[in-house]
Order: C-alpha cells, then structure tokens, then sequence
C-alpha cells in the first residue's frame, strides 16, 4: 500500500513495467521482447495456452526466474540494480498465490499464514495471532481452521489459506498463479469474489494468470493473451491481446476468439499435422 508522504504519487502512475523481456531455459526460448506495464492499482489477467510462458511472466516479475534479457521495473526502480539484501525488502510488497496453494504441509493452518509475518517482521505472538485471525476471517474461513494442517482442508479451502498467506503483509501488488484451477464453478467464483474483496479493501494491484475465462471476465480490468512462440513468426508479437476483458469477443484475431470460446480450430489441424508426421518418423 502507498505511504502516508506519497502524497504525490498518482494513482494512474507505472508499479509494473517490463521492457523488452525475454527469457530461454538452454535452447528454448520461452518469452520474446514482452512489453507489458501495469499501473497502480489496475487488475490484469494474463491468459493463453499451457506452455506459452505464463508463470514464467509472473515469476520474472520477483526475479523467481532471472531475465535472459530486458528489464523489470516495479515502482520505478530496476529489479537487476538491486543488492539481495534490497530486492528481498522488494518482495516483501508483492504477496504470491502459487498454483495449488504451496501450503507447508508440516505447518498448522496458521502457522502457514504466519510464515511471512514471523520471517520479516518483528511482532509479538498476540499480534501475529491477530494479523492471522484477521486474514482468515477476510477470506471466510472459520477460527476452526487455524490448528489445521493443510492435508485435513479440501481444496478451496488451501486456495483461500493461501491467499490469506499472501495478503498478511499488506502487500502493494498480488501475483496469482491459475487461482481457480482444480475447483468447481461454485468455489472458483468464491476465490474469484475473494480476489475483487481484496482490491477493493487493500487497494492492490493485481496481475492474474489463468486459463478461466469467467475468472479474467469477471476480476480484470484488462486482459493480456501471450502466444506459444513455436506458433509465430520471429518478427510477431508474443503479445497477441491486450485490452479490457469486452473486446475479446470482438476482436478481429481468430486465435484470441478461439481461446476465448474453448473452440480447437485449427489447432486440432495442427496437432492432427503432427501425429501424422510422427507417425512417419524412423
């Protein structure tokens, strides 16, 4: 959250840009020259194919994963100029949703929700307790749960420990990874409500990966769709999308559209292409 002597500082100014990002893992190329920037305050929902490099996108933005080249800039500031000293007090203003949770199975309930809080901060164990009771009680879940372990939970319940996990330190931007993966429609959309809460009491910016289209419709402001980059040309955009969630339908781009619709297109042809050509292999 801003400062009380940022008083200045405009809501509508950059906390997030990357500038002509790309990453490789050996010989793969997995993101190309990504331009992206999000301004404080705003909700983006990143979407496409599994493989495309989603997660490798939101694990950049920490330095998770280490550009091969380009910059990230979160409030102004390079990540890669940063001592570790200084981009782990950085982190510590992002809070992390990872994919099925990543709950610490040895821990409590609480103690999970704690475990930020206890690493960073200086806090007496009734203060903790508070903070912790505090954050369960914004995503619904009950006192009950605090002496749990992950194991005795079902799955939307770690979804939401998780997000209290994430949420404890007041962070200024909140990374998710597939939040609503694995759940049904009904819990998907109490993570989905849990998400706007969270925006719109702690004033956060959010950036989103997922394949759940009524997630990106109903909890961004704007939607950006990266391209697996085996399907491009070298001289195309990997960003193939980016604009509020009521253009997708309208967009004059096949791949978009058929993403959107869950439709496989020519997709199918291709895949069909391949077998075939698989199948002649020695």
């Amino acid at each position: 959250m801003m400062n009380a002597d940022d008083e200045n500082e405009s809501w509508d100014d950059p906390i997030l840009e990357i500038r002509n990002l790309h990453v490789r893992f050996g010989q793969q190329c997995v993101l190309r020259d990504i331009n992206l920037t999000v301004v404080r305050g705003e909700s983006v929902a990143i979407i496409g194919e599994s493989g495309c490099g989603k997660t490798v996108l939101l694990k950049t933005l920490i330095r998770l994963i280490r550009p091969t080249r380009g910059q990230i800039f979160f409030d102004g500031v390079d990540l890669a100029t940063l001592s570790a000293q200084r981009l782990a007090e950085q982190r510590v203003r992002f809070g992390f949703v990872f994919q099925n949770a990543a709950l610490f199975d040895s821990m409590t309930v609480g103690q999970n929700v704690a475990f930020p809080v206890r690493q960073h901060r200086k806090h007496s164990d009734e203060e903790v307790r508070e903070m912790v009771m505090a954050r369960l009680a914004d995503v619904g879940l009950p006192d009950s749960v605090v002496t749990k372990k992950p194991a005795e939970l079902s799955g939307g319940m770690r979804k939401r420990v998780g997000v209290a996990r994430a949420s404890v330190m007041n962070p200024e931007v909140m990374l998710y990874d597939e939040p609503t993966t694995g759940l049904d429609p009904i819990v998907s959309d109490v993570i989905n409500e849990l998400m706007m809460q969270s925006r719109r009491r702690y004033a956060v910016t959010s950036v989103i990966v997922t394949h759940d289209m009524r997630t990106a419709r109903k909890v961004a402001d704007r939607v950006v769709m990266i391209y697996p980059l085996a399907r491009l040309q070298d001289d195309e955009s990997q960003i193939i999308f980016d604009g509020p969630p009521s253009e997708l339908e309208r967009t004059e781009d096949r791949r978009v559209r058929q993403f959107v619709r869950g439709e496989a297109g020519e997709r199918l042809m291709e895949m069909r292409g391949e077998l075939s050509w698989d199948s002649e292999a020695p």
